[in-house]
């Protein structure tokens, strides 16, 4: 039975880690900024969905700690939920060999 007491250990800290994970994600901005060029000249767009659409949302003429900040928060995200993919994934697989065939 040892190796149950394991698995539960590494069970609830793969949770703990999912939940620190979707904590960081929602604190990340939401969207990314899109450059377009009209007409010679340079305009932001934040770029988001929101009910299931895509929406654009003009920012105008963007200092460029702005720009940096979206360009940090889309790699950060990304790598977030690909953390976050593995996690649900480590997290089913302990469920379900801690199950055998009693609930846990």
């Amino acid at each position: 039975m040892p190796i149950k007491s394991v698995l539960r250990e590494e069970l609830e800290n793969s949770l703990r880690m999912q939940q620190d994970y979707e904590r960081e994600l929602a604190k990340l901005p939401q969207g990314s900024l899109v450059r377009r060029l009209i007409k010679g000249h340079v305009y932001y767009y934040l770029i988001f969905r929101l009910g299931g659409r895509f929406h654009a949302q003009y920012r105008g003429k963007v200092p460029g700690s702005d720009v940096e900040k979206y360009r940090q928060a889309k790699e950060y995200r990304a790598k977030y939920r690909k953390l976050l993919s593995q996690v649900k994934k480590q997290v089913r697989f302990l469920r379900s060999a801690l199950r055998g065939k009693e609930p846990v």
